[in-house]
């Protein structure tokens, strides 16, 4: 017997009863609830025709429910519902019992990574949505954009692990090795990245070479732990093409709290710039300084100025002494005997370059002598803009370049 007929109750039960060997779920609804009996005549979607409250664990009305309309026009309908990460198929059908307006739900659950490819899966997300969800991914490494997270994420409350990452000595690839360099190292970055997070995990291209990483009701121990993991991995990572190429990365995390997801990340990302001090470092809300499985006092790292110029010593002491603290050589001699005195304990050096007596070149030379500018990061003060200088001071470990005009 068709469903196009009035069937008895008994004929609705065995009817049922074959169709829930091929649906997840098979319900009937009543008219009651749905419409008064105005509203079915003139065919107008009632105030509150949904039924479906508890069954799918909502607190309002469904915005789009088929079976309401269904019961309007007669028409079966069907429709994909997303109930947290699961996506159901609902085919709603008009039937009479017992020669009483009812309709038949048949439900499946589908399982996205049998039944479903990741192109198909984009393509009904897509036809959901109404949108292109081409315009939200950024088209150089595959991540989500910075739109996709101003209009969609940023907002959010859910309690998420909120990871800031930045590419150590990013300006560095692209000078020494080329623009080309820069962006597979992004590539290599993300590639590695979308392998350890998991499906219902998030990754955005917050800006250049920071990625913002969010990952949904993830414990915060599981979270410590799993960036921790991706900056070793990352560090351990090789660049398709460009076998001198050192990859390493900085990360903020904080847990976001129910709060606005815009507030964890401005947490997150005050985190990573402290962890950049070091870099190839974890920074976190709990455990302040993290390399690897060795912890310690990030807010008191030490900051080593060689300058001769007394009005830049005193601008830069003023500017970073409250966080950090700070080390000052008036000569590049100076320097030197701090360097010697304090070794790997320094976390940066702001080196001028062009000073009376010995210069910055020849404190560049010294440490790249006694390795030490491979794990002391230094940046370069000069008003110098030539391009050999500037590359000079690459070749010799200068990570970073501010006009000493600040």
């Amino acid at each position: 017997m068709g469903m196009d007929e009035s069937m008895t109750k008994q004929e609705t039960k065995e009817m049922m009863e074959q169709l829930e060997k091929v649906f997840s779920i098979v319900r009937i609804l009543d008219i009651e609830g749905f419409e008064t009996a105005n509203s079915l005549r003139k065919k107008k979607m009632p105030d509150n025709p949904c039924q479906c409250y508890s069954f799918w664990n909502r607190d309002k009305r469904c915005e789009n429910c088929i079976s309401a309309r269904v019961l309007a026009d007669k028409k079966q309908r069907t429709k994909i519902e997303f109930i947290n990460s699961d996506m159901y198929q609902v085919i709603s059908k008009y039937i009479e019992i017992d020669n009483v307006p009812h309709i038949m739900e048949m439900i499946n659950c589908l399982d996205s990574d049998v039944l479903i490819d990741q192109d198909g899966r984009k393509e009904i997300i897509k036809k959901i949505a109404g949108i292109d969800e081409e315009i939200y991914i950024d088209v150089l490494t595959g991540a989500y954009n910075r739109k996709y997270y101003e209009e969609n994420i940023k907002m959010t409350t859910r309690v998420s692990g909120i990871a800031m990452l930045d590419l150590d000595d990013f300006k560095l690839y692209n000078d020494t090795f080329g623009h080309m360099a820069g962006d597979v190292a992004l590539e290599t970055v993300v590639s590695v990245i979308k392998k350890e997070i998991r499906k219902t995990d998030l990754i955005i291209r917050y800006g250049g070479d920071e990625f913002l990483i969010v990952m949904p009701g993830i414990e915060e121990n599981t979270f410590v732990k799993k960036i921790k993991h991706i900056r070793e991995t990352i560090d351990n990572t090789k660049v398709p093409g460009y076998p001198k190429l050192k990859l390493s990365v900085s990360i903020g995390g904080v847990i976001s709290g129910g709060q606005p997801i815009e507030k964890a990340v401005e947490k997150a990302d005050k985190l990573m710039y402290k962890a950049k001090i070091k870099k190839n470092m974890v920074v976190t809300e709990n455990e302040k300084n993290v390399i690897g499985n060795n912890v310690s006092d990030v807010n008191r790292f030490k900051i080593l100025i060689i300058d001769d110029s007394e009005s830049d010593c005193d601008e830069l002491t003023e500017m970073l002494g409250g966080e950090f603290d700070m080390l000052n050589g008036s000569n590049a001699e100076q320097g030197i005997d701090m360097l010697n005195k304090y070794g790997e304990d320094i976390a940066l050096v702001l080196l001028d370059l062009k000073m009376c007596g010995m210069s910055g070149f020849e404190v560049l030379t010294y440490m790249k002598q006694k390795s030490l500018s491979e794990n002391v990061p230094v940046i370069m003060i000069s008003d110098e803009k030539s391009a050999s200088f500037i590359r000079k001071a690459y070749e010799l470990g200068v990570i970073d370049y501010i006009s000493r005009h600040l």
